[in-house]
């Protein structure tokens, strides 16, 4: 059912002022405070309408309505004012991400923490591991006479700690030897096709079978690594907050802070801009806990998905400065790795 303006009005009234307050909003409280020209019953009238729509709860019969996730949901995509980061907040995140890094996992961790502290909420990130990524070169540096780091360089980052098993015998030159065989056989190739290459060698690469086997497996094996490319930051502040004054809510909010797996599988989307996902606990197949919320945004550089970011807290989360926080985190992010 398509909602009219005043019933629009009226439930971004009742989520902004509940967000700010954490009290359950009266109808007396909305003539008084923002709708002076409508009459109480009026009002009354349309927060009954609205919960039964599904938009409005109430907690007692005799209390005030609070929003559903429904409601979070429409406030989020269509009812809620966007709210502007101040000049100083912006310079902050462009000279967070300006500091010199050696990789782009260093920027995805300060995009992680730059969205903790601007927001006061905890953030949470996945980077993308990059199976679309293009392959560009592979060196080989031998670190004890049985192993070799391996660098690899894609279109978009550069992989390393990332060390094989090598002959013992195998000099320095077939070791560069070897190098340059995988560059003429991964060139161009994304990752996703290198892993499903067919073990065929030819003569003049049979003698590299081993290294060819460990470097596939490492790759597969660093695909497979969902958790490593799960960042957290300000795990501890969602205690600011007033609804994780009760205990089993904060042992609620904490068996998904603490199992890396679960905030993989709850930010991993085939989203390819920036897009905003809002995810909340009752609604969410018990992923999240109940009352708690999720507001994620995936990121991408010239084509390419560099990762979902976002924000785990209260469903009565300051979305206006979160998705604030998560547009100009992610334009000032794009903009600055594109132009590296």
């Amino acid at each position: 059912m398509e909602l009219s303006e005043r019933k629009k009005k009226i439930l971004q009234i009742v989520v902004d002022d509940y967000i700010d307050t954490a009290v359950p909003v009266s109808s007396k409280a909305i003539t008084e405070k923002y709708m002076s020209s409508i009459s109480s019953a009026t009002v009354r009238a349309e927060l009954s309408a609205l919960e039964e729509l599904g938009y409005l709860t109430q907690l007692h019969t005799s209390s005030g309505r609070v929003p559903s996730p429904d409601a979070y949901k429409l406030y989020v995509s269509e009812l809620m004012i966007k709210d502007k980061l101040t000049a100083k907040e912006l310079n902050y995140i462009k000279s967070i991400f300006l500091e010199k890094t050696d990789n782009i996992e260093s920027v995805l961790k300060n995009a992680v923490k730059v969205i903790s502290e601007l927001t006061d909420y905890t953030s949470v990130g996945v980077h993308s591991k990059g199976e679309d990524d293009k392959f560009r070169q592979i060196k080989f540096f031998r670190f004890k006479p049985e192993t070799a780091l391996v660098l690899i360089v894609t279109d978009v980052k550069l992989l390393k700690d990332n060390y094989i098993s090598i002959p013992p015998s195998m000099t320095d030159e077939q070791l560069e030897e070897a190098s340059s065989l995988i560059n003429k056989l991964f060139s161009g190739k994304t990752f996703k096709e290198i892993c499903k290459i067919e073990l065929d060698f030819n003569e003049s690469f049979i003698g590299y079978k081993t290294i060819f086997i460990n470097v596939i497996e490492a790759l597969k094996t660093y695909f497979a690594e969902d958790e490593q490319s799960v960042l957290m930051e300000g795990e501890d502040k969602f205690l600011k907050h007033a609804e994780y004054a009760d205990v089993n809510r904060i042992k609620e909010f904490l068996s998904v802070v603490t199992k890396k797996e679960k905030v993989f599988s709850i930010l991993t989307e085939d989203n390819k801009d920036i897009k905003f996902n809002v995810k909340i606990g009752i609604d969410d197949d018990g992923a999240i806990p109940k009352d708690c919320s999720v507001v994620s945004a995936t990121y991408s550089v010239n084509g390419n998905k560099i990762g979902t970011y976002g924000v785990i807290g209260p469903a009565r989360m300051d979305y206006q400065k979160v998705v604030a926080v998560l547009e100009n985190v992610g334009k000032i992010l794009e903009s600055i790795l594109a132009g590296r």
